[in-house]
């Protein structure tokens, strides 16, 4: 008889356990994080050690896909500026290209064009290397830049964390909002909150963004 209590109560114990885990992985708005790490950010903006909001971002020049360098300056009658970090292989980063590729459908035409820099692009890394960034480019016909950060000395000047991780510029390339794109990486149809096109409409409207920070979703930058 005694057995049988001492069992029940190893059984309760391990659903009480387990159960609240199931239900907070079930809640995560993305892919499981990979060795138990997790995929939000836990920096603050001046741990992160880049641009803070109002910070003036300088201009760069960087290598895009076509093989030309391009700077922010090569974009004519700007109104804005969306610098995505992001990457080949990162989950996050592969959930939100289609996002990616219907902000600058809808948002180049009104001066805010996305500008898609890889910091993680690497010669020895054949996932990542220039040459795997032109076939992504081509296989998903991103619309948009999509630039190589190579040598990674722009993502540590705006302080990029994760892939994806959004630095909205306004017309002077002052930072105006820092972090997520909306908050759902796992589901688009799901998204309830979309950060950076309430950014940008929050500019057209000449205010300033409310939130202008959000914690940035996805991988860590390799280089970090």
């Amino acid at each position: 008889m005694k057995t049988k209590h001492i069992a029940f109560a190893v059984a309760f114990l391990f659903s009480s356990v387990f159960i609240p885990f199931s239900a907070s992985a079930q809640d995560r708005k993305g892919p499981p994080p990979r060795g138990g790490h997790s995929p939000v950010q836990t920096e603050t903006l001046e741990e992160a050690g880049g641009y803070l909001i109002g910070d003036v971002a300088t201009d760069f020049a960087l290598k895009n896909v076509d093989g030309k360098l391009f700077s922010l300056s090569d974009i004519k009658n700007a109104k804005g500026y969306i610098v995505v970090f992001t990457c080949n292989e990162c989950p996050f980063a592969k959930m939100y290209e289609d996002r990616l590729i219907s902000l600058h459908n809808t948002y180049a035409s009104k001066g805010y064009s996305v500008v898609a820099i890889n910091p993680n692009v690497s010669a020895t890394n054949e996932k990542e290397s220039f040459a795997a960034m032109q076939k992504r480019a081509k296989e998903k016909n991103f619309p948009f830049v999509y630039l190589a950060d190579e040598g990674q000395k722009i993502f540590p000047q705006y302080g990029a964390l994760r892939t994806p991780h959004v630095f909205l510029l306004d017309q002077d390339k002052t930072v105006q909002y820092i972090g997520t794109i909306d908050d759902n990486a796992r589901s688009a149809n799901d998204v309830k909150v979309k950060y950076v096109e309430n950014a940008i409409k929050a500019l057209e409207e000449g205010a300033k963004p409310n939130p202008n920070f959000t914690k940035a979703i996805g991988c860590p930058v390799k280089a970090i």
